[in-house]
């Protein structure tokens, strides 16, 4: 009942944003927009913070060792000892069972890197077509 609601929420928090993206995208507005690219660099950094939050509860347990039992591996306690700074830290994300298996999907990490590239690729077109939209209604010829 909580994961429906909380789903619930999000549609209702997201819907109407996603309504209007997909709508200027389906009509083809969107190569001259710059909210349209503005509000996609929103929605990288959100998706940027929840592949973060997914694959920083990978295994979906307190427990690693209980997580790793539930995807059928063994649990390594020498090698998560050896490797204790290899779970701890920032980026890249891991939480291995052992040597040859992590609990952290393979695709959250060229995602954490990719996300936010593309969002501050978006941000940067949208302000060169905020310029150029501001030089074009001074009447001074912009950049080609």
């Amino acid at each position: 009942m909580g994961l429906l609601l909380l789903l619930l929420l999000f549609v209702v928090l997201t819907g109407p944003g996603l309504w209007f993206w997909g709508r200027s995208l389906a009509a083809g507005r969107w190569r001259h927009s710059t909210g349209w690219f503005a509000g996609t660099a929103v929605l990288l950094v959100v998706a940027t913070g929840l592949t973060y939050l997914g694959g920083s509860l990978a295994g979906g347990s307190l427990d690693p060792e209980e997580a790793c039992h539930a995807d059928g591996q063994t649990y390594d306690r020498a090698y998560r000892r050896a490797n204790f700074d290899e779970y701890t830290q920032w980026f890249p994300l891991h939480d291995r069972c052992h040597a040859g298996y992590d609990l952290v999907p393979a695709w959250v990490n060229p995602a954490l890197v990719v996300l936010p590239v593309l969002a501050v690729a978006c941000l940067a077109h949208a302000v060169r077509l905020a310029v150029l939209h501001r030089r074009t209604r001074k009447g001074t010829p912009g950049p080609s």
